[in-house]
């Protein structure tokens, strides 16, 4: 059973960073994939930026040129840099591992002046 535990979250101010941290265990070894997901009071959780077991990187428009997601596999855990943060990026976001889709509990990112 894979199970991931973020941390990092927090508030901050427009322009602002944070980073987050997704540490997983149970993980085997072989093909993956780990993303950060983000999920607005009314909206739709929707994928951030994901990044492979080989290092390839994907990103949600709204974020390129912003954040920055990266790993250390010796640790197993996932970074998102998060860079000139906007209210709009104001969100919960989840940690996703796949395959198996398991999920993080959460962690809130508030951008507030």
């Amino acid at each position: 059973q894979v199970q991931l535990v973020e941390s990092g979250g927090g508030l901050v101010e427009p322009g602002g960073s944070l980073r987050l941290s997704c540490a997983a265990s149970g993980t085997r070894t072989g093909a993956y994939f780990m993303g950060w997901y983000r999920q607005a009071p009314g909206k739709q959780r929707e994928l951030v930026a994901v990044i492979t077991n080989r290092g390839s990187t994907t990103y949600v428009d709204s974020v390129k040129g912003r954040f920055t997601i990266s790993r250390d596999s010796v640790k197993k855990t996932v970074y998102l840099q998060m860079n000139s943060l906007k209210l709009e990026d104001t969100a919960v976001y989840f940690c996703n591992y796949k395959p198996g889709d398991f999920w993080g509990q959460g962690t809130q990112v508030t951008v507030s002046s």
